[in-house]
C-alpha cells in the first residue's frame, strides 16, 4: 500500500469527509450554548452537557445510532437516551429536585398556588396555537409543556404521547428556556408593572411547623395523584424527595438524592438530549415552530403570572408584590431569583426571593398537572 492510497484511507476516516453544512451548523450552535454556559454562566449545569452532547453527535452521529436487527452495536447515547424515553431520567430529576426544595413558602402563603396555576395558561394557549401550526394533538400537547421552562416534564410528556423524534427539540428548547429566564423574563415583567407595584415590600412569613412540613408531600401526593393517577412518576417522586428531606429520619437518602444522584442524572439527561439534535433531526421547519412555540408560551405564562400577581395586589390592597406571579412558570429557583433581582433594581432593600418562592414550587406541581391533564385527555 503506498503512501498516497494510506493518506486517502485516513482521511475518509475522519469526519470531515463525512459531515454535511448541517452538521457544521450544529457543531457552531453548540459552541455558542457553550459560550453561554461557561462564560456567561447560563445554567451551566444544564447547558454545558446539552451542548457537548450536541457536539458530539453532530461530528460523530454513530454515537447516537440504534442497535442493528440482531441486537449487536448502537451508540453509547443511545442507551443513555432510552432511559429519557422510558420516563427514568426526568423521573429521579423530580426526585432531586424534592430533596433539594424547600416547599415552606407555599404552606406559609397557600394564595402562591393560585399564581402558580395562572402561569400554566401559557401551556394550553400555546396548545391551541400549536394546533393552528398544523401539529396533531399529542404533537400540539408535547409542544406547549415547553412553556412550564420545565425540561424533565418536557420529556417525559413527549415520551409518554409518543413524540419521540420530537423529544430533541423540545427538550433543547425547554432546557434553553430555563437557562434563559434571567433574559426573557424581566422586559415582560417591567412591561406589565409600575414602579410602584415593582418597590412593593411583603410581610414576613409565618413560620412553619414540622409536621406541617412532613404532612404537605403526603396530601399533595394523596390528592394529586388520586385525581390524575399519570401524574405518579413526577408529582410522587418530587414530593418522595421532599420527605426525606423533611422529615429528618433519611438524612443520607436526602443527601444523595440531591447531590450524587442528581448530578449523575443531570449528566445522563443532558448528554443524551443534546445527542438527539443531529442536524438531520433538529435542522428542519419544525424544530422553528416548537423554538418560536415554546418561547410563546413561556413569555404567555410569564405575563399571566404577573397580571394575576396585579390582580391579587388589588384585591389585598397592595401586600403583594406582582413580581412574584411571574415566578409560577416551573423553573426552580430561577424564576424565583428573577423575581427578587427585578424587584431589588427598585429597592435594594426589598427581598423577594422567599415569597416568590412559593408560587415557583407551586408551578413545578402545576407543570406536573397540565402534562397529567394531556394524558389523561389522550387517554394515556
Amino acid at each position: 500500500m503506498n503512501i498516497a492510497e494510506t493518506l486517502g484511507n485516513l482521511m475518509g476516516q475522519t469526519a470531515f469527509s463525512n459531515l454535511t453544512w448541517g452538521n457544521y451548523v450544529m457543531v457552531g450552535v453548540a459552541c455558542v450554548l457553550l459560550y453561554l454556559a461557561i462564560v456567561k454562566k447560563y445554567e451551566p449545569l444544564l447547558l454545558v452537557p446539552i451542548a457537548f452532547g450536541m457536539l458530539l453527535v453532530n461530528i460523530y452521529p454513530a454515537i447516537m445510532a440504534a442497535p442493528a436487527a440482531d441486537g449487536s452495536g448502537g451508540g453509547l447515547m443511545h442507551y443513555f437516551y432510552l432511559l429519557d424515553e422510558w420516563s427514568i431520567l426526568p423521573s429521579l430529576i423530580f426526585l432531586g429536585v424534592g430533596a433539594l426544595t424547600d416547599f415552606r413558602p407555599l404552606i406559609a402563603n397557600p394564595i402562591s398556588f393560585l399564581l402558580g396555576a395562572a402561569a400554566q395558561i401559557g401551556i394550553f394557549s400555546a396548545y391551541f396555537l400549536a394546533i393552528l401550526f398544523g401539529f396533531n394533538g399529542e404533537a400540539a400537547a408535547a409542544v406547549s409543556i415547553i412553556g412550564g421552562a420545565d425540561g424533565p416534564t418536557s420529556i417525559f410528556l413527549a415520551g409518554k404521547l409518543g413524540q419521540t423524534e420530537l423529544m430533541g427539540p423540545i427538550a433543547v428548547a425547554a432546557y434553553t428556556y430555563m437557562a434563559l429566564v434571567p433574559i426573557i423574563q424581566p422586559p415582560i415583567m417591567k412591561a406589565l408593572t409600575t414602579k410602584q407595584e415593582r418597590s412593593i415590600k411583603m410581610e414576613q412569613m409565618r413560620e412553619v411547623s414540622k409536621l406541617e412540613a412532613i404532612l404537605f408531600p403526603i396530601v399533595v401526593t394523596i390528592i394529586v395523584c388520586l385525581i390524575l393517577p399519570s401524574t405518579a412518576p413526577l408529582v410522587g417522586m418530587l414530593m418522595l424527595g421532599n420527605l426525606f428531606r423533611e422529615c429528618g429520619v433519611v438524612k443520607q437518602l436526602s443527601e444523595t438524592a440531591s447531590n450524587a444522584l442528581m448530578y449523575i442524572v443531570v449528566i445522563l439527561l443532558g448528554t443524551s438530549v443534546g445527542a438527539s439534535t443531529s442536524a438531520d433531526s433538529f435542522l428542519k421547519v419544525t424544530t422553528l415552530k416548537i423554538i418560536a412555540l415554546g418561547l410563546i408560551a413561556f413569555a404567555v405564562g410569564t405575563a399571566c403570572g404577573v397580571l394575576f400577581g396585579k390582580l391579587l395586589c388589588r384585591i389585598t390592597k397592595g401586600k403583594i408584590n406582582p413580581l412574584i406571579g411571574s415566578a409560577g412558570v416551573s423553573a426552580v429557583p430561577m424564576a424565583a431569583r428573577v423575581s427578587q433581582k427585578v424587584g431589588a433594581e427598585e429597592d435594594p432593600t426589598n427581598f423577594l426571593l422567599m415569597h416568590a418562592m412559593g408560587p415557583n414550587v407551586a408551578g413545578v406541581i402545576g407543570t406536573a398537572i397540565a402534562a397529567g391533564v394531556f394524558m389523561a385527555t389522550f387517554g394515556v
